[in-house]
């Protein structure tokens, strides 16, 4: 049975370690229809994620202040950072990935695979080779409310692998029902992604998956990492030492890089995404339905920049 303190479940010693028990959680905002995508500036001390429903971008600076970012964002869902600094994101409206360069303007990264389009980027994530990688669900397809109702032309629902120095874009893996959430181990040895097909189908997969990256071109040795038991994986996070904390229907769920599920951070409403923030990356910042969360932690995110 778990020890309970406060917004914390603790299911082995390993999580007491990760977590202040006497911090409580921080509603930073409140006025989403569904949040998601967040993703850390340091050098701007701010964070920026989506609210897909409302078509737009919001921005929280370290102090309270938020402001809308980008508006219309073309359904933007999933962020991340290339190595130059560079927001990276998953845009439903145009079933592509996006740049937004230095000066503001926006380049398309990919938005076709063998010369259809793709369905309907999701979550995405830069490797330290500056490789894109990022999953291809049809979420933003299957109705106007997150994007266009429309057919998907991929077969498959893809894992995608993009170099953007040459243009040239590879699926990665092909086997998942609804691949979502995605994140490399601190060492970049592993990549994991969730599937999260069980938001529509009770019987379809609520796990993550884990691969061996060979190359950093290929993925070899699929296997399941952990199951979520309440809700669905959506989007996660690494810290410094593996652990995998990701997004369920209760709460964050924190898991051992074995496996184990190690404790919880129970949130209020339904989590679609996270990640580690501030200076020192040790703060959670939590996209949940409505609302933005912020919780202190001993951790620290593993992403960069």
């Amino acid at each position: 049975m778990p020890t309970d303190a406060s917004i914390y479940e603790i299911y082995d010693t390993r999580f007491r370690n990760l977590i202040v028990p006497s911090v409580d959680l921080e509603e930073l905002y409140s006025d989403c229809r569904w949040a998601e995508g967040p993703v850390w500036f340091a050098d701007a001390g701010c964070l920026i994620w989506s609210d897909i429903p409302n078509e737009r971008m919001l921005r929280w600076v370290a102090g309270g202040n938020v402001s809308i970012f980008r508006a219309p964002s073309n359904f933007a869902n999933g962020n991340t950072r290339d190595r130059q600094g560079r927001l990276i994101s998953c845009e439903h409206g145009g079933r592509r990935v996006t740049r937004t360069e230095i000066d503001g303007s926006i380049t398309v990264l990919a938005d076709s695979y063998k010369g259809k389009r793709l369905n309907s980027p999701n979550d995405v994530i830069v490797r330290s080779d500056g490789t894109i990688w990022f999953t291809d669900p049809t979420y933003g397809i299957l109705s106007n409310y997150e994007g266009y109702k429309a057919e998907p032309e991929q077969p498959t629902r893809n894992v995608y692998r993009l170099d953007p120095a040459t243009g040239e874009l590879d699926v990665m893996a092909d086997d998942f029902r609804q691949p979502n959430g995605l994140a490399f181990s601190p060492d970049e040895t592993k990549l994991y992604v969730a599937d999260s097909a069980a938001s529509h189908d009770v019987s379809a997969p609520r796990h993550i998956r884990v691969f061996d990256v060979v190359d950093g071109k290929k993925l070899a040795n699929a296997r399941v990492f952990c199951n979520i038991d309440t809700g669905i994986p959506d989007g996660f996070r690494a810290d410094i030492d593996g652990n995998i904390w990701t997004s369920a229907g209760d709460g964050i769920h924190c898991f051992a890089a074995d496996g184990v599920l190690i404790g919880k951070i129970k949130i209020p409403q339904t989590v679609a995404n996270l990640t580690f923030g501030g200076p020192k990356r040790n703060q959670l910042f939590v996209a949940a339905t409505r609302s933005l969360y912020r919780v202190f932690t001993t951790a620290s995110g593993a992403q960069m920049p």
